[in-house]
């Protein structure tokens, strides 16, 4: 009985010295460690759709430089529900994680369709689209997500380049079936490189469509084409940088623009900043045109980082102090108070501390 006892009040008294532990820890924020929550580190279970395996059953090629590709389920279940201006992230066979518009029939539950042009000079993932996925190919997608939806207008004027015709078209047939009022102007360097022509030539009046091959007669007149919009009309534009800069210099007061973005904008620059990483104990230093990603990463190789545009949140991470210079397009409101997307965005003032 005496060797019972031993036992029993040693194992009480472990678990006694075991919690006083925990709550010295919670208590003090300096021993034996930072008392923070988990950090971030790049997770987004919470708030992204769960992950689909598809089929890769049909592969296309609607243009020149540019693959079209159709992805089913593993099973007869049907595919989340979506509407025009959608996307899913596709993460590719090397871990690459990108963003590709819906431009197939949000009816057809059983088929996602997305197109994606060969980018020469790019990052990698749309060779890696190019060349390993075929018919047969299994893919892992996250979404649908959609932050480029097609509001309710009395009118619409849409504005394509090149392979920003992918969100458009779905909205082209919501439209007209809806019997609106809409135009296109749809641009690019020639019409052998401008996807779905033909899909959009059967799809109205020739008078609703003015497509601009810049071969044939330079870049569209964006101008033009918003002058006259009648107030209230929602402008919808995909496109290069320079085509978005274009429509949003000419809109026309009283209408409201929407853009879409899958490619980066203005370089991230800024007066240079300190950000300090609390967990490791270390403070870096962010160069006027440099980014916190590009800083950080040799202090933590690890970090978790992907399409390096803002768009996909794997690199968001948790802000204990500083005020943040935004230049996302994905956290909500909410997330804006104490985290960022460390690939883009910045500090205000000169410094920054991150759960890192």
């Amino acid at each position: 009985m005496p060797r019972v006892r031993t036992i029993v009040l040693a194992t009480g008294a472990a678990l006694l010295a075991r919690r006083a532990l925990r709550r010295r820890i919670r208590r003090s924020p300096l021993w034996p460690m930072p008392a923070l929550d988990n950090p971030v580190s790049g997770t987004r279970a919470a708030r992204s759709p769960a992950a689909l395996r598809l089929l890769v059953t049909g592969r296309t090629a609607p243009a020149d430089g540019v693959v079209e590709l159709h992805l089913e389920a593993l099973d007869t279940a049907d595919l989340p529900a979506w509407a025009p201006g959608a996307h899913v992230d596709l993460v590719l066979p090397s871990g690459l994680v990108r963003q590709y518009s819906l431009c197939g029939d949000p009816a057809d539950r059983g088929t996602y369709t997305l197109a994606t042009r060969l980018v020469e000079d790019g990052r990698g993932g749309s060779r890696e689209v190019h060349e390993q996925l075929h018919e047969g190919t299994e893919v892992e997608i996250r979404g649908p997500r959609n932050r480029f939806p097609l509001t309710d207008a009395p009118a619409y004027v849409f504005v394509a380049g090149g392979i920003g015709i992918t969100p458009v078209l779905p909205m082209l047939r919501a439209a007209e079936a809806a019997g609106a009022d809409w135009k296109l102007v749809y641009g690019g360097r020639c019409r052998s490189s401008m996807p779905y022509l033909d899909a959009i030539g059967k799809l109205a009046a020739p008078e609703r469509v003015t497509i601009v091959a810049e071969d044939e007669s330079g870049l569209p007149d964006v101008a033009a084409a918003l002058a006259g919009a009648a107030e209230g009309t929602a402008v919808y534009c995909c496109g290069p940088e320079p085509l978005m800069a274009a429509v949003t210099e000419a809109l026309p007061a009283g209408c409201t623009l929407h853009v879409e973005r899958f490619a980066p904008g203005a370089p991230a620059v800024g007066g240079a900043f300190e950000v300090e990483l609390r967990r490791t104990g270390r403070t870096v230093t962010v160069p006027a045109d440099g980014t916190v990603l590009a800083a950080v990463r040799p202090e933590v190789p690890n970090v978790s980082y992907s399409c390096e545009q803002g768009f996909c949140g794997t690199c968001q991470q948790r802000v204990l102090e500083g005020d943040i210079d935004h230049r996302d397009e994905l956290l909500t409101d909410a997330e804006r108070d104490d985290s960022m997307l460390i690939c883009v965005s910045r500090a205000y003032g000169e410094r920054l501390v991150l759960d890192m």
